[in-house]
């Protein structure tokens, strides 16, 4: 065990890795309109700059645990953090969008091999005892992470730091990142609690990246092709290639998700409601960005000025959320949260809808507000209701499931309804945004109620409250 001022050092080191992770998966939502105008392309290519990540991020998440317990997880976390800056450094220096899509592939692969091996030394470095106040301000940082990438983006577009536009948004995390790997070279602890029987199970972790490659290709890039043959031909290949994955998993010796998970209910419910609720608000973000930005020409910083009140209500909820509501309320704080979310989403698809082009940032606030505040109160007790039933042998395993899941539903949000708002405009004019963003925030109001009727089918009090 550690001395307790290294393990405090740790823990800092690790929420260093989370807050970049979380920040960069946030911030090309905002910066996609400066990117697409500096290095051209279309709206296919504005969609590969914002999934590519996410994308290489929940398919690497699947396999990194046990290649932690295969290769050592200090060495992968340091591996990972030092791939993370390096890539960071190359999306800012792209010269193209090529380039930088297969910078964001890199930089999603390094970010799901750093994200949980630090999580798994956090827990070998406390004593029991402490843990668990060690990881209470885990829940509002991330939530503020999240929710504050569009705002930093937008500043550092507006700041223009050495005239480099929208690079700032990558190339701040070279600092960052290159301070924390020198403080995890000195603080992480040589063991980080390996299991040195893990296997891989190759043959499952390649059935499940092709079956996720093939679904998130032709979403992307369908539409702008008028949807050839191949298209349909990939999506079809996807679901064989994910049946095939069930197959593998059931008679695998090591398998990738443990089995007994989708035995239970909550689990199995609970990958549906993170889907439609991390898809959703992804294609939330973005539809918003596009709208005020494209469709309104407002500058970066005054759309991400605009996301303020969002945050806020976000901010305000997490700390409610996590603290203080589940515990008091079991589920029903789930129930209020998303019915919050989804009133939110629909005062919004009024506003846009009754003021149209004349609608302004106060007009928006109220809205913002109301869908910021219900997406808080689910962000932080979610997974805890989800994993209320599994044992402690499937919590971890679960959770990583569920991460990669979070992960991957963003990817999906952005592709497919970012499709959809696209093939929306088609002719771009103020009128035809407006009319793609109302589209979009009625589908994501739809996606949030769903989520409320499944929530129904959780234990009612989640994990903490019953131990």
């Amino acid at each position: 065990m550690l001395p307790l001022r290294a393990a405090w050092l740790v823990l800092v080191v690790v929420f260093l890795g989370e807050i970049m992770d979380l920040i960069d998966s946030s911030v090309a939502n905002l910066a996609g309109p400066s990117i697409r105008a500096d290095l051209g392309g279309g709206p296919m290519t504005l969609q590969w700059v914002l999934s590519a990540y996410t994308a290489a991020f929940a398919l690497g998440l699947i396999t990194s645990g046990r290649l932690g317990d295969l290769i050592g997880r200090r060495r992968l976390f340091l591996i990972g953090m030092a791939g993370f800056p390096l890539t960071s450094l190359a999306c800012g220096l792209a010269p193209s969008p090529a380039f930088l899509i297969v910078a964001r592939l890199l930089q999603g692969l390094f970010g799901s091999v750093l994200i949980p091996q630090g999580m798994a030394l956090v827990k070998i470095v406390f004593p029991p005892e402490l843990l668990r106040k060690a990881l209470m301000p885990f829940g509002p940082i991330m939530g503020l992470a999240t929710v504050g990438g569009p705002i930093l983006a937008g500043w550092l577009l507006h700041l223009d730091l050495f005239g480099s536009q929208w690079r700032s948004i990558f190339l701040i995390n070279v600092p960052f990142g290159v301070i924390a790997l020198a403080l995890g070279w000195r603080v992480l602890p040589r063991r980080g609690g390996e299991d040195p029987g893990a296997r891989l199970d190759l043959t499952g972790v390649g059935l499940l990246t092709a079956g996720s490659t093939l679904l998130i290709i032709p979403l992307i890039q369908g539409r702008e092709l008028d949807w050839p043959a191949w298209t349909y031909t990939m999506m079809a290949g996807s679901v064989v290639m994910l049946a095939l994955f069930v197959v593998s998993e059931r008679r695998s010796s090591h398998p990738v998700i443990a089995p007994s998970l989708f035995r239970k209910r909550s689990f199995v419910v609970g990958l549906m409601i993170v889907a439609g609720f991390y898809g959703a608000l992804s294609a939330f973000v973005l539809v918003v960005n596009l709208l005020l930005q494209l469709g309104m020409g407002w500058t970066p910083l005054r759309t991400g000025l605009t996301l303020i009140p969002w945050a806020l209500g976000t901010a305000v909820a997490v700390l409610l959320g996590g603290g203080t509501l589940a515990g008091k309320l079991g589920r029903a704080a789930l129930h209020i949260g998303l019915s919050i979310a989804v009133i939110g989403l629909l005062a919004l698809w009024w506003s846009t809808a009754h003021w149209g082009t004349g609608i302004t940032v106060w007009k928006l606030t109220p809205s913002l507000f109301l869908t910021g505040f219900g997406a808080g109160l689910v962000f932080i007790p979610l997974f805890d209701f989800i994993l209320g039933d599994a044992t402690a042998e499937e919590v971890g395993t679960g959770a990583g499931m569920l991460n990669a899941v979070q992960q991957f539903a963003n990817a999906i949000g952005v592709a497919a309804l970012g499709t959809a708002f696209f093939a929306r405009v088609g002719h771009p004019s103020a009128h035809s945004y407006f009319a793609a963003a109302q589209l979009i925030l009625a589908i994501c109001a739809g996606l949030y109620f769903l989520t409320l009727l499944l929530v129904g089918l959780l234990p009612k009090h989640s994990q903490q409250a019953q131990e």
